[in-house]
């Protein structure tokens, strides 16, 4: 009986090893957890800066760059013009002058009254009053304003010039001007910003219709 005890299987006695390797298992995935964590954490942070970094670059090179607003008249309809002739040069008209100011930065443009004079010659010979008002950010402020000119204050040495284009039907106009004010981007920045207009504009007195318009 006692030898048949003797003869039964007996479990081997656990020696650590198996336990051992387990723990080492779990600690290595641990670790890697850790590390995937640490990874992700790390992308997360450079992935901020990095954002930070183009958001001051945007702000200061975009928004805080201050620009002087465009400031031109655009093409019109000619009202009414009366003509001499080139023994007798002379000229009288009256539009609706479309003026505008073009504002490209990310603030309004509060500005001036202003005057446009219109000359011929280098001779003024009628002017546009600008209300004093403001241009929106990212915006065109429209202003139309009746414009009556007359040559009849032209010296005799200009006067022959305007004959001499009297008679090839298009006389040639100029007009310039100058808009004073400031630009307010987020209610605080503020910077002074000078405008001006310098524009040239053929008139053919044949048709009465503005032949070409450019500005400077």
């Amino acid at each position: 009986m006692a030898e048949k005890n003797q003869n039964q299987y007996q479990p081997p006695e656990s020696n650590g090893y198996h336990r051992n390797d387990q723990e080492s298992l779990h600690t290595m995935e641990d670790e890697e957890a850790k590390r995937k964590k640490r990874m992700k954490w790390t992308i997360g942070i450079i992935a901020f800066v990095i954002f930070q970094v183009v958001q001051a670059l945007f702000f200061v090179l975009v928004i805080m760059k201050f620009r002087s607003p465009k400031f031109r008249v655009g093409d019109f309809a000619v009202q009414t013009l009366t003509v001499g002739t080139e023994a007798s040069p002379s000229f009288d008209m009256s539009f609706i002058a479309p003026i505008r100011v073009k504002n490209t930065n990310w603030g309004p443009f509060k500005y001036d009254a202003s005057i446009v004079n219109f000359t011929y010659g280098g001779v003024q010979v009628g002017q546009a009053i600008i209300p004093k008002s403001k241009a929106n950010f990212k915006s065109t402020k429209k202003i139309d304003v009746s414009v009556t000119l007359s040559s009849a204050n032209l010296p005799s040495s200009i006067n022959s010039n305007l004959g001499s284009e009297l008679s090839s039907e298009v006389i040639t106009l100029d007009s310039q001007g100058e808009l004073k004010g400031k630009i307010t981007v987020m209610f605080m920045f503020k910077k002074t910003k000078t405008s001006q207009m310098n524009c040239t504009m053929a008139i053919n007195t044949s048709t009465k219709v503005v032949q070409s318009l450019s500005c400077k």
